[in-house]
């Protein structure tokens, strides 16, 4: 299943580990205690023209909650990066912070125009930035916005990862144009070329994109590289790849092979209603209508037949499959000294 790049950086600093912080960064300066008094005081020093220095970024980071704080952290942002291009910012990231915080409040426009500023090459120089600001882009339907951002990834010499992979394809297969599809095949060959991983999810928008443009040659050739292909989507592309390169015959033992067996503990495959139609549509008036029409008859009986499309199965965003945590308890007995907690800080 693919999982938006979105559900892989939920994980973010804890606001009681950030509150904890602020006296250790302004230990003189009460109206650091609240986020809206810390925002304001610093753009107060940006008027000033002040030096910024990277815990304080950090620390106005992570208390933005509203559209004015970005502004004034999207501020700081460009000052602190013409005082410090020259400089490793050590560890620390304030990139995927400044997007997951643009993704949250739905500023595209605000990730887009930051991301790819030229003033600004060499501050977001990890691919997570950029994968969020492109999956951002990617859900609000503004593919060609997304496809610019990939294309200012690659200039800057960031290198693609995994998730990049997918989101490149998934928009390659959206904007459905001949250079799309093209952009497509000739990354899979510079990642097979440099040996990146690429997912199967990520193979199934390029097989999508591939039956898209008419190509089932290309398709069949993308799905072959697939190395587990038992999953439900796969699967349902691999029928409408075989009804449309007319072989009925391939498509039906598919079909045939995942009805639903007796054993309850086998989850059972669902097949589009559309790629039933174009099975269907494909052996009419040929040997195998009566075959088909009977299996997709047993299928509807099983409730193997959805109504949901193959594009509804490509961008589906699963929910996490990450357990909640139980709720942790005050402790009162330290895990060091096995005493009762409140006399072992006294004595310390």
């Amino acid at each position: 299943c693919w999982y938006s790049p979105l559900e892989l950086w939920r994980r973010w600093a804890d606001w009681e580990d950030v509150a904890g912080r602020c006296c250790t960064i302004h230990p003189k300066d009460s109206s650091v205690t609240s986020g809206g008094s810390y925002v304001e005081v610093f753009h107060h020093k940006l008027q000033r023209n002040e030096l910024i220095l990277k815990d304080e970024l950090r620390l106005l980071l992570h208390l933005c909650q509203s559209v004015g704080d970005m502004v004034t952290a999207k501020d700081a942002i460009y000052r602190y990066h013409a005082e410090n291009k020259n400089f490793a910012f050590g560890e620390f990231k304030f990139g995927p912070l400044f997007m997951r915080l643009c993704y949250e409040m739905d500023l595209e426009e605000m990730a887009a125009a930051t991301i790819t500023d030229k003033n600004l090459t060499g501050f977001f120089n990890d691919a997570t930035s950029f994968n969020i600001a492109v999956d951002m882009l990617f859900t609000k339907g503004c593919y060609k916005d997304a496809m610019e951002i990939l294309r200012e990834m690659k200039s800057q010499g960031v290198a693609f990862n995994k998730d990049t992979y997918m989101l490149a394809f998934a928009i390659c297969y959206k904007l459905n144009t001949p250079d799309s599809f093209k952009t497509c095949t000739t990354l899979i060959e510079e990642g097979q070329a440099k040996d990146r991983s690429i997912s199967r999810h990520a193979y199934c928008f390029a097989v999508a994109l591939a039956l898209r443009q008419n190509d089932p040659q290309k398709a069949q050739s993308l799905f072959s590289q697939i190395t587990n292909a038992e999953s439900r989507l796969c699967q349902n592309l691999k029928v409408f790849m075989l009804a449309m390169s007319g072989a009925v015959t391939g498509a039906y033992s598919v079909l045939s092979a995942a009805i639903a067996p007796k054993t309850p503990f086998v989850k059972k495959l669902e097949f589009a209603k559309e790629v039933i139609e174009l099975l269907r549509l494909r052996s009419e008036d040929g040997p195998h209508q009566l075959r088909v029409e009977q299996m997709v008859s047993a299928l509807q009986k099983n409730g193997q037949v959805t109504q949901r499309s193959l594009d509804d199965m490509l961008c589906h965003t699963p929910p996490g499959r990450r357990k909640s945590l139980p709720v942790v308890e005050d402790r009162r007995v330290s895990r060091r000294t096995l005493r009762p907690l409140q006399s072992t800080l006294l004595l310390e």
